[in-house]
């Protein structure tokens, strides 16, 4: 069969974001001996004309439309994103008869609600590789579809709920040429690799339990290291490793490091870092590895707001490890989330402190925290009546703290007007 991938995100937020999971939903396809043709509107003017003209040469029999955020984030002048794929959607629909399948992490938290709001003919929840295949058989011999896990139709929901893949080297990483253009080199693109999914640490307003399990799941070190010289002899040599917590668990991480070193090339790639109890020598072969720029998604400088986080850390800890990056050369984006319950003036004053006091390179700051579903916060909030309890949070809610609505902005704008490399 013939199927159409659209990556419709339009947000960078900290940098241009390249549809991985959507390529490595195609690349699957692909595998299963389907013809794919992956297009990504990011980079694209998005136009009807150019979308237009994309199906007519191509001839879809099935597209399959990515969802990836379903709003910005945030909460001062919150921008609700589902309305651009719903366009592209309704286009779609006036211009094939090709069924119309959503998928991604931001359906995935939604299924039901979202496929309600984009009229799409199917959604697939968790990850695709697997299903859509398996879909894309019943579809071509005219089965039953109804029984795949995790297909949700309209106004059914699903009978069984998809199941995360264990084995995360049997589907591989995205073939470079559906994904990766030539123009794409002389641009300052970071590629997004994934090495695990999961995350078990359950932080209090976190939403990636829900969309890829809180069992970590990993790719063989030497399946990362493959990937990386494949793309890297194609002309692409910065690497974005997406993965929540990069140095956890940490033997893993140091394998990594070592395999990257002693793999002849060298590439540069940043991370995201859980600045627990890191030991110095990960750091180390980290930036001997080609580790330029790590997340330092820490949150707060506040004890008593870490607890409340379920953050396993202290600013101690925090402190220590920005020290050995800077030690080591690798420059430090530290990210601040504040307004969460338990927020005080105090405590937010004490996290900005605590952050000027640091080595950071950049700092971005989140003010009010998005409510998603299925975590501590949203029970929290159902609790202190800020939300209803049938409330699927699909439309954007936030948390702020009490007291903290005039005051926390004022604040936030005098602080960053003496620090450039601070922002929202």
């Amino acid at each position: 069969m013939r199927v159409l991938f659209l990556a419709v995100n339009r947000e960078t937020i900290t940098m241009p974001t390249l549809p991985l999971g959507l390529a490595c939903v195609a690349s699957a396809t692909e595998r299963a001996g389907h013809q794919v043709k992956l297009v990504n509107l990011t980079s694209e003017a998005g136009s009807d004309q150019f979308l237009g003209k994309v199906i007519r040469s191509f001839c879809p029999d099935v597209i399959a439309v990515s969802v990836r955020n379903i709003d910005d984030q945030g909460m001062a002048a919150t921008r609700f994103l589902l309305d651009q794929v719903r366009d592209v959607v309704m286009y779609c629909r006036t211009s094939t008869k090709a069924p119309l399948i959503v998928g991604g992490a931001g359906y995935s938290m939604y299924p039901e609600s979202v496929l309600a709001y984009l009229k799409a003919d199917m959604g697939i929840k968790g990850e695709g590789e697997r299903t859509l295949p398996a879909l894309l058989e019943k579809i071509e011999s005219g089965g039953d579809i109804a029984d795949i896990p995790g297909l949700y139709l309209p106004g059914k929901g699903t009978k069984i709920e998809n199941h995360f893949v264990k084995d995360l080297d049997a589907y591989g990483f995205p073939d470079e040429h559906l994904w990766l253009s030539a123009e794409l080199i002389d641009q300052d693109i970071w590629i997004p690799l994934q090495t695990r999914r999961g995350c078990p640490m359950n932080c209090s307003y976190c939403s990636t339990s829900t969309i890829e399990g809180e069992v970590l799941r990993k790719h063989s070190p030497e399946a990362v290291v493959e990937v990386v010289v494949r793309y890297v002899k194609a002309g692409f040599d910065q690497f974005y490793f997406t993965d929540n917590t990069f140095n956890i668990p940490s033997s893993y991480a140091a394998e990594l490091c070592h395999r990257l070193q002693a793999s002849g090339v060298e590439p540069s790639w940043m991370c995201i870092v859980y600045p627990g109890d890191i030991e110095e020598s990960l750091i180390r072969d980290m930036a001997r590895a080609g580790c330029r720029e790590v997340t330092l998604g820490f949150e707060s400088g506040s004890e008593y707001m870490l607890r409340n986080m379920n953050k396993r850390f202290t600013p101690g800890q925090v402190r220590r490890t920005a020290g050995l990056l800077e030690k080591y050369g690798i420059r430090q984006m530290g990210c601040l989330l504040l307004g969460g319950p338990g927020e005080t003036k105090s405590s937010v004053e004490e996290t900005l402190a605590f952050a000027d006091s640091l080595p950071l390179t950049t700092v971005k700051v989140t003010s009010g925290i998005r409510i998603y579903p299925h975590n501590v916060l949203a029970q929290k909030a159902v609790d202190e009546g800020r939300v209803s309890p049938d409330d699927d949070l699909l439309y954007p809610r936030f948390y702020l703290a009490e007291g903290l609505e005039n005051w926390l902005p004022e604040t936030l704008r005098a602080w960053m007007g003496k620090r450039p490399h601070w922002s929202l």
